[in-house]
């Protein structure tokens, strides 16, 4: 038994399916197709050009993927929005653009206008709200293609 345990070390960190694969500073060293949004992290990078979101549906996994390769965006922020009635989708969607537009610009230290970058976000739907959740997490991209480093 003892044998199966060394040998599974040795494959490196071991996380479930919907989790990303971390290093010992919290940095994704492995791509995971399939990673529960509420596992990100600020710093995290994903492949997410091809996911369809519709409006009002609900995210249940993303790509993630190391930073240091090619990655379609980058988490740039976690914004917490507060109340206990759900706002609309409207007024998650503005509070998220000033956030996320104000997050980006702290991060590459230029305006919004002047940056190759645009972003992005999910947030809370109705009935994730309603089951407590109020995180909107900011991701930057780039239109002209793939990032190929991290963005901060």
């Amino acid at each position: 038994m003892l044998f199966n345990i060394a040998a599974l070390a040795a494959c490196g960190p071991i996380a479930p399916p919907d989790q990303p694969i971390r290093d010992d500073d919290g940095v994704i060293i492995e791509p995971n197709p399939s990673t529960d949004p509420f596992a990100l992290l600020v710093g995290d990078c994903l492949d997410d050009a091809l996911v369809a979101v519709d409006a009002g549906a609900e995210v249940q996994s993303l790509p993630t993927v190391p930073c240091d390769g090619p990655h379609d965006s980058e988490v740039i922020a976690s914004i917490t929005l507060t109340g206990t009635t759900y706002p609309g989708a409207e007024a998650i969607a503005a509070e998220a653009d000033l956030g996320c537009i104000a997050a980006l610009e702290r991060l590459v230290q230029e305006s919004y206008l002047e940056t190759p970058y645009d972003v992005s976000y999910y947030a809370p739907t109705e009935s994730s709200w309603a089951e407590g959740d109020r995180e909107v997490l900011c991701v930057a991209y780039d239109p002209a293609g793939p990032l190929t480093a991290p963005l901060g």
